[in-house]
């Protein structure tokens, strides 16, 4: 036992080692794990033989009590299982950010019984593997390059064909933004109080989050540089003859003087 232990505890970061560097992280952690449980097995049976225990008794007890374990663990075995279809799909692997349930983040370990990330408010979420198989997994990181898509809203009174040119400028003096596929400017819809533009553009997944800033700050200070107005939500007032305003003025003050306060 003394010298069995700290053997498989070396044999495994060998092992786990080797695969990480041919395979996957997760499949490095899950090999290595089984390994070393195995191994435990196998040499916990040695020491008991040589202590003279006999193995039959002790090999049926165990039977009867695996089936009885199998019975109370059925969640258990269903999320063991479930994590190995999650590692042959490879639909992530650790490092991968992904989004299960409105939860965002980074996947830290792929182990037996479930899935650890670290969120981006750093709390450690922890999601079994049956509830990972059946939901609906978002695998943000997977492509070497995303999308970003970035509403703009535009007054009425504007040259929509302006406001394209001006927009397609501005992605192309941006250094984190890719030239191919080229960025699109595509009309939203009429908005109550606005004109609504969509912006498509595409760039390294790692430098989504710096992209995305910098183009909304660059595009709020050409708008102002040009003129060109954002528009916040407005009700206008009109005749229905030729969209003249509806004139307002101020009316006399007919108020009775029982009605009047002291203070003005």
């Amino acid at each position: 036992m003394a010298i069995g232990l700290p053997l498989l505890g070396l044999l495994r970061g060998q092992i786990r080692k080797i695969i990480t560097e041919k395979y996957s992280p997760h499949y490095a952690m899950l090999i290595a794990k089984t390994f070393f449980y195995v191994g435990f097995a196998i040499l916990f049976i040695l020491v008991l033989h040589e202590f003279g225990f006999s193995l039959g008794p002790l090999l049926g007890a165990a039977g009867i009590l695996g089936v009885a374990i199998g019975f109370a663990s059925q969640t258990s075995v269903s999320n063991i299982i479930s994590g190995f279809f999650l590692i042959g799909e490879k639909a992530f692997i650790v490092g991968d950010i992904i989004t299960v349930n409105n939860t965002t983040g980074v996947v830290l370990s792929i182990d037996t019984m479930s899935v650890k990330m670290r969120a981006f408010d750093n709390h450690m979420v922890r999601i079994p593997n049956e509830m990972m198989l059946k939901s609906q997994v978002t695998n943000i990181t997977r492509y070497p390059i995303r999308r970003a898509s970035i509403k703009l809203s535009v007054a009425y009174k504007e040259d929509l064909e302006k406001v394209r040119k001006i927009i397609i400028d501005v992605v192309d003096k941006n250094k984190f933004a890719l030239q191919e596929p080229a960025c699109m400017v595509h009309f939203d819809s009429f908005a109550s109080s606005s004109i609504d533009m969509n912006l498509r553009v595409w760039c390294q997944k790692q430098h989504f989050v710096d992209m995305t800033t910098s183009l909304n700050f660059e595009i709020k200070r050409r708008f102002d540089q040009e003129g060109i107005e954002i528009p916040y939500p407005h009700l206008s007032l009109y005749t229905g003859e030729k969209t003249k305003p509806l004139p307002v003025a101020m009316a006399k003050d007919d108020t009775p003087e029982m009605f009047k306060s002291d203070e003005k």
